[in-house]
C-alpha cells in the first residue's frame, strides 16, 4: 500500500505536469482545465496517503529534511488545489507539480538511510509537524509579499517585466498570498493548540520567549485576515502586516533559540 501510494503520487503529479504545460501552450485553455483539476486532485490525494507512511513509521515518527520537503510540497499544491476551483493558477501548478513529484521521490529513497525517532508521542510529533509546516507556509507567503511588493512598485513606474507577464494578474496572486497565511494561521493555530495540550510546561523559562511570540505572530496574522475580510486590505498594507508577523514568528523559531543557547550561557 505504501509503496503504490508512493509511486501514484510521483506518476500523478508528473502527468499534471505535462497537461498543465500543453494547456499553457494551446488556445483552448478551459477544455483542458477538468482535467487538469482532476489529475492535481488525484495527485494530492495519494500524496497524503503516502505521507502517512512517510512520516509515522514502525520505528517512529520522521522529521528529517526528505519528510519535511515532501509534507510542504503537500501543503503548498492542496493550497493551489483550492484556490485553482476559484482562479486560474496553470502557471504555478507547472512549477509545484514537478516540485511535489520531486520531493515525494526523494522521501522515498531517504526512507531507509534515516533514523526515526521513536522516543517521542504522537502528540509532540503532532505538535513538531503542525510547527514545521506552518512556518514553511507562513515563509512561502512572506516571499509572496516581497514578491507582490516588487510587482506593485513596478506596475506603479508602468515597468512590468516579463516574469509578470507569465504570471497570474495581481489580484490573483493576492488572493495566493491571502491563501498562503489562512493556511499557515490554521496550521500555526494547531501549533500553539496540541502545544498547549502535549507540552508539559509551554510557559516554562525555556519556552516562554517562544511561545509568548508565537501568540503574538498568531495575533498579528489573525488581524491582517480579519482585516482583509473585513476592511478589504490588500497591497502594500498587507505586504506590511505579512513581513511584520512573520518577523515576530521568526524571532520565536531562532531568536529564543539564540538567547538560550549563545547570549544567556555567555552572561
Amino acid at each position: 500500500m505504501a509503496a503504490f501510494a508512493h509511486w501514484t503520487a510521483i506518476a500523478l503529479y508528473l502527468a499534471t505536469t505535462g497537461v498543465a504545460a500543453v494547456t499553457l501552450s494551446r488556445q483552448s485553455q478551459a477544455r483542458l482545465q477538468p482535467l487538469l483539476l482532476a489529475l492535481l486532485t488525484c495527485a494530492v490525494v495519494a500524496h497524503a496517503i503516502s505521507l502517512k507512511f512517510v512520516l509515522q513509521t514502525d520505528s517512529g515518527f520522521r522529521f528529517d529534511l526528505t519528510a519535511m520537503l515532501s509534507l510542504i510540497t503537500w501543503s503548498v499544491a492542496l493550497l493551489l488545489l483550492f484556490l485553482s476551483f476559484k482562479h486560474r493558477l496553470t502557471l504555478l501548478i507547472l512549477a509545484i507539480a514537478p516540485l511535489a513529484a520531486l520531493s515525494e521521490l526523494a522521501a522515498v529513497h531517504a526512507w531507509g538511510g534515516v533514523s526515526p525517532l521513536a522516543n517521542i508521542s504522537p502528540g509532540i510529533a503532532a505538535h513538531a509537524l503542525f510547527s514545521i509546516s506552518a512556518y514553511s507556509l507562513l515563509t512561502l507567503a512572506t516571499l509572496q509579499a516581497i514578491y507582490l511588493y516588487w510587482l506593485n512598485q513596478q506596475l506603479h513606474n508602468h515597468r512590468p517585466s516579463g516574469i509578470s507577464r507569465l504570471l497570474p494578474p495581481l489580484q490573483t496572486m493576492e488572493s495566493l498570498l491571502f491563501g498562503l497565511v489562512a493556511f499557515g494561521q490554521l496550521l500555526l493555530t494547531a501549533s500553539l493548540v496540541t502545544g498547549a495540550l502535549f507540552v508539559d510546561d509551554l510557559f516554562a523559562q525555556h519556552l516562554v520567549h517562544k511561545t509568548a511570540l508565537s501568540i503574538l505572530a498568531w495575533i498579528l496574522y489573525s488581524i491582517l485576515l480579519w482585516g482583509h475580510w473585513k476592511n478589504g486590505w490588500r497591497g502594500n498594507t498587507a505586504v506590511r502586516w505579512t513581513l511584520s508577523a512573520f518577523a515576530i514568528l521568526m524571532l520565536a523559531f531562532f531568536g529564543s533559540k539564540l538567547a538560550l543557547e549563545v547570549i544567556l550561557p555567555r552572561g
